[in-house]
């Protein structure tokens, strides 16, 4: 099975030759745009497109009643093409506000969460997760911007979708395999799931602390291409759905166990993070509004409750308590945790909005949501050049005597150094695959 991006940590007691797959957070979803808060509505005349999510943006009607972007550059999703043979007249908007400062709750929940990914792996911490399930985060997150954009065309999202995750992608995927290949890596036919990664790609073990995260990547797309079956089961029974998202779990833990290959591990990771995927339907649909706060509560501690027990009686299954390594744990702690988060968004409206007032910490959290897929891709090569790095501090007299050289967090702060050289470096990309100009920053 593929368990490797949290759960192999890098540093301390890492062994980076058995495992590929599982492991980040950010969701990572991949449509980090800016989302503003919704304008002030148009006259009546023109289109009403519904009320839309504050945490997702909002698109507000055009001419001809075309939903079109609220600001350049930041729109969820491709903009629809104007009725052509449309020739009634009709009278321009007034100009439109400026859009609100953003909900910043799932910016901060999406910033965390790569914050906790890049420690996890320079630590290796097995604890990090069960204080923040940054992957089961991340794809919460993700379900509920998929939802928003499915009140489109699906083909239209999934092709929107694809495009701004494999840009990125392919201009990481190119040094690593070109590196790999110096290092004596000759691929096969496999080498097609570095152009779609339905699948892990492939690799060698020297480059296997750079592409073991890639399971993320993988599990986000099929997820992607199964949303629309899923948001419409979904529709029929929301809540018996949500409940029910656990059970492909429970099965392939009790009774079927998915083969040891690219197959089982995508079926072991889409059961592992079901459930935190539609619980970002949830709160799209407005669903988590309409359930009591005690029973909301209660189900999600017993959630909790369930996953860190079987983490801790089980640990001599894995070595580890680490969630990373125990699907079924991570499954129901990840469930339970990220409800109680979400849930508070939905009841409570909290949306951080006071981080504004803190200028550099909100412009970092600004740029971690719009590089999120740079600084996820990017961040275990980091790591992993800090090494040599600071081996030449050694050979400098003052670096040696002056600086903690051997200290792990001295390496965490060199990482991110060079996380944000990649950034400045390779985020561009995101915005080209965006369909937007590109900047060194957002």
């Amino acid at each position: 099975m593929s368990w490797g991006t949290d759960q192999q940590g890098y540093g301390q007691n890492a062994d980076y030759g058995n495992n590929y797959g599982y492991g980040y957070g950010n969701g990572y979803e991949y449509d980090y745009g800016q989302q503003p808060y919704p304008q002030e509505p148009y006259p009546q005349q023109y289109v009403d497109y519904g009320q839309p999510d504050p945490a997702v943006g909002s698109r507000s009607a055009g001419r001809n009643g075309w939903a079109q972007p609220t600001a350049p550059g930041t729109a969820e999703a491709d903009a629809e093409e104007p009725n052509l043979n449309d020739t009634k007249e009709t009278p321009l908007p007034p100009k439109a506000k400026k859009p609100a400062a953003r909900d910043r709750y799932f910016d901060t929940l999406r910033a965390v969460a790569l914050v906790r990914v890049v420690t996890y792996h320079t630590f290796g911490w097995a604890w990090a997760g069960m204080v923040f399930p940054s992957m089961g985060i991340m794809f919460a997150l993700a379900g509920t911007l998929m939802a928003k954009s499915l009140e489109r065309p699906a083909l239209k999202v999934i092709r929107s979708r694809v495009r701004r995750l494999l840009p990125p992608f392919w201009f990481w995927g190119f040094f690593v395999i070109v590196a790999m290949m110096v290092h004596d890596w000759m691929p096969g036919w496999q080498i097609v799931f570095w152009i779609v990664p339905l699948g892990d790609p492939p690799g060698n073990a020297w480059g296997q602390q750079a592409w073991e995260i890639l399971w993320y990547l993988r599990t986000y797309l099929w997820f992607v291409l199964l949303s629309p079956v899923l948001l419409r089961a979904f529709r029929l029974a929301p809540v018996a759905v949500l409940l029910l998202s656990l059970a492909p779990i429970v099965v392939f833990h009790n009774f079927w166990e998915p083969p040891d290959n690219r197959f089982g591990s995508a079926l072991t990771d889409l059961a592992t993070f079901l459930f935190c995927w539609m619980l970002g339907f949830a709160h799209r649909e407005g669903v988590l509004q309409r359930l009591k706060p005690a029973l909301v509560v209660i189900l999600s501690l017993a959630a909790i409750g369930f996953g860190g027990w079987y983490a801790f009686t089980h640990q001599a299954e894995t070595g580890s308590y680490d969630l990373d390594d125990i699907p079924l744990a991570q499954a129901f702690w990840s469930a339970g945790f990220v409800t109680l988060l979400m849930y508070a968004k939905a009841h409570f409206e909290i949306d951080f909005a006071g981080l504004t007032r803190f200028k550099r910490l909100d412009r970092i959290v600004t740029i971690f949501n719009a590089r999120a897929v740079t600084l996820y891709l990017w961040h275990e090569i980091a790591l992993v050049l800090a090494v040599p790095l600071i081996d030449q501090f050694w050979d400098i007299p003052a670096f040696e005597k002056y600086l903690p050289l051997d200290s792990q967090w001295f390496m965490f702060g060199v990482g991110w150094i060079l996380i944000a050289v990649f950034i400045l470096l390779c985020g561009w990309v995101e915005d080209v695959a965006g369909k937007k100009k590109p900047k060194l920053l957002p």
